[in-house]
């Protein structure tokens, strides 16, 4: 996410070399959804350098690749996990929460399965499980069943808000093509651990994308209060002003929070000139 077209030389100096550019993206905000992981796992030298250009208290939640959750489905996968966890290790204390994401099909007959996956990972390790079966969200007996697995081992049920990205029609290419692609699920907002995770995706226009998280923004607030540490990531259809979004809604969290820690500043971008 942090090579983005779109952001560089707007948010991002441009061209900066690959070793640069998440110590860049880290000076608008102090966490990342690690998705590239899901597609292929990364060289521990790929990682290394993650670690070397953020702060030991930047926040990786690094989803688990596809060939586990998506064709394997949590089963026989013992050899893909050992060699994902061994290339992540160089994050450290980096790795905020290990993301399971798992595909629609993926639903109520499948829970001792998860069970079964989860109890082997390595103990002391976050684990945060984002599910997209609509049975999990619609029936209480079915969410209890997945918030008894998931509590047994201590892990967090992420949700996927995309209620603001479905209240209306798209009205461009980004918000069409979200439109086949996205889960339309109920929100779901109970949190089981200290560390709550929430995505949430609204609009290509910002002042619509606001709008759709003042929801988030009250939970947020909650759980900071009860002594929670939540990450919220902040997406649109394009994502084209996704960092300065992010850090709006951090700032409309901190003034019902003024002991929040501020986001880090942002290194200035040289305009382009000719000479």
């Amino acid at each position: 996410m942090w090579t983005l077209a779109p952001w560089q030389g707007r948010f991002v100096p441009h061209p900066l070399p690959p070793t640069e550019r998440l110590r860049a993206y880290a000076g608008w905000c102090n966490a990342v959804e690690g998705n590239t992981t899901f597609y292929a796992t990364p060289a521990r030298g790929t990682v290394e350098t993650w670690a070397a250009q953020t702060d030991p208290d930047f926040r990786f939640v690094i989803k688990l690749p596809r060939t586990i959750t998506h064709e394997r489905r949590l089963s026989g996968a013992a050899t893909e996990l050992t060699a994902f966890l061994d290339a992540v290790e160089p994050l450290g204390s980096r790795e905020h929460a290990l993301w399971v994401q798992l595909p629609g099909s993926f639903g109520p007959g499948d829970l001792g399965v998860l069970a079964g996956f989860l109890r082997q990972l390595p103990e002391g390790r976050r684990v945060a499980v984002e599910v997209r079966h609509r049975d999990f969200f619609t029936d209480d007996r079915t969410a209890a069943r997945l918030e008894h697995v998931l509590g047994a081992v201590g892990a967090e049920w992420v949700p996927f808000d995309t209620v603001a990205l479905f209240q209306q029609p798209p009205t461009s290419d980004a918000e069409r093509e979200a439109w086949t692609k996205k889960p339309r699920l109920p929100r779901r907002a109970r949190a089981l651990t200290g560390w709550p995770i929430v995505r949430y995706i609204g609009r290509d226009d910002a002042d619509q994308t606001v709008e759709g998280w003042a929801f988030w923004v009250e939970t947020v607030v909650g759980w900071l209060r009860e002594g929670r540490s939540p990450t919220v990531f902040i997406h649109t259809p394009d994502n084209a002003e996704a960092p300065p979004l992010a850090r709006r809604f951090h700032e409309e969290v901190r003034v019902r929070v003024p002991d929040l820690a501020p986001l880090p500043t942002p290194e200035p971008v040289e305009p382009l000139t000719l000479f």
